[in-house]
């Protein structure tokens, strides 16, 4: 079974960058690995990206149906996560609303 190629992609952009760390490349080479690295970068993010769809998807609300969640809203015991500085479950302050609509990448 070939390997999957987002760890593919992420071994090699591990290479890249030690090889780029090294500071042994010629500048035309190094140009030329950080274009790829870029590359891969991008790739495994649109990977993760679609993991992390195919994860909310897959999430479960209170009544056994399927129902998208963010990623990370409650810890492995299905506790709320306890950052909201003391704030009511359901509750949200205006930063987090904010950050709702943000991305991270």
């Amino acid at each position: 079974m070939a390997e999957p190629k987002f760890e593919k992609d992420l071994e090699r952009l591990e290479q890249i960058v030690e090889a780029l760390e090294g500071g042994e490349l010629p500048l035309d080479e190094s140009l030329k690995k950080f274009e790829e690295g870029i590359k891969l970068g991008r790739r495994c993010e649109k990977a993760l990206s679609a993991a992390e769809k195919k994860i909310e998807i897959l999430m479960k609300n209170a009544d056994g149906e399927l129902e998208p969640q963010p990623f990370g809203e409650e810890d492995a015991a299905g506790e709320p996560d306890e950052s909201s500085d003391g704030e009511e479950a359901g509750e949200s302050s205006e930063s987090e609303e904010a950050e709702e609509g943000e991305m991270l990448f």
